[in-house]
C-alpha cells in the first residue's frame, strides 16, 4: 500500500497518525446535528473513535437526542473491534430517516465506553457540525466518519482505498 498523505495545516490531525486497531476516547468537541430546522442532537460529552485512515466517528449520549424519536432497525453489522452494532431509524415530524445511526449495546471490553451511545451518518441530515465546522460524510457509503477541516486525509472510502 502506497498512500500519499495530505499535508496537515495548523490545528489539524492526520488520520494517518491515528492508531490501528481503533480506539475510543472521551471527547469534548461541540457536536450538533440539525435537520428540517430542528436540532436533532447536541453534545459536548461524546466519545470519539479514531482509526488509521478514517476520519473520527462521534458517538453521542442518548440524552443528547432531542426533537426526534429513535426507532430500532432490524439491520445489524459486526465490527472486528467493537462487536455487534444495532442500527436505528429516526422519526422527526412525520418523516422517518432509515438507518441513520448505530450503537453497540454490548461492545467488546476495550470499547465499553461506547455502550448505548449513538453514532450518526452525516449524509442524511441538513447540517452536522463539530465545533462549528460543517461535516462532510466519509466517502464509501458504509463508513460513518465525519470529515471537517480539523482532519487531513486522504480518507478510507475513496476509490482504490478498499485495502487500506
Amino acid at each position: 500500500m502506497n498512500v500519499t498523505r495530505d499535508p496537515t495545516g495548523p490545528g489539524q490531525e492526520s488520520v494517518w497518525s491515528f492508531p490501528r486497531p481503533a480506539v475510543a476516547e472521551a471527547c469534548s468537541h461541540h457536536i450538533l446535528i440539525r435537520h428540517r430546522g430542528q436540532t436533532i442532537a447536541e453534545a459536548r460529552d461524546s466519545v470519539r473513535v479514531i482509526e488509521t485512515s478514517h476520519p473520527p466517528t462521534y458517538y453521542l449520549p442518548p440524552d443528547s437526542i432531542a426533537n426526534a424519536r429513535l426507532i430500532p432497525s432490524p439491520h445489524r453489522s459486526i465490527c472486528e473491534w467493537k462487536g455487534q452494532a444495532s442500527y436505528v431509524d429516526l422519526e422527526l415530524g412525520g418523516e422517518t430517516l432509515q438507518q441513520v445511526g448505530w450503537l453497540y449495546r454490548s461492545p467488546t471490553p476495550a470499547f465499553r465506553i461506547l455502550a448505548n451511545f449513538i453514532a450518526f451518518y452525516a449524509g442524511p441530515f441538513d447540517e452536522c457540525l463539530v465545533d462549528g465546522h460543517r461535516v462532510t460524510p466519509q466517502p464509501g457509503g458504509f463508513y460513518g466518519g465525519w470529515i471537517t477541516p480539523l482532519v487531513a486525509g486522504p480518507f478510507k472510502g475513496i476509490p482504490g482505498s478498499r485495502f487500506w
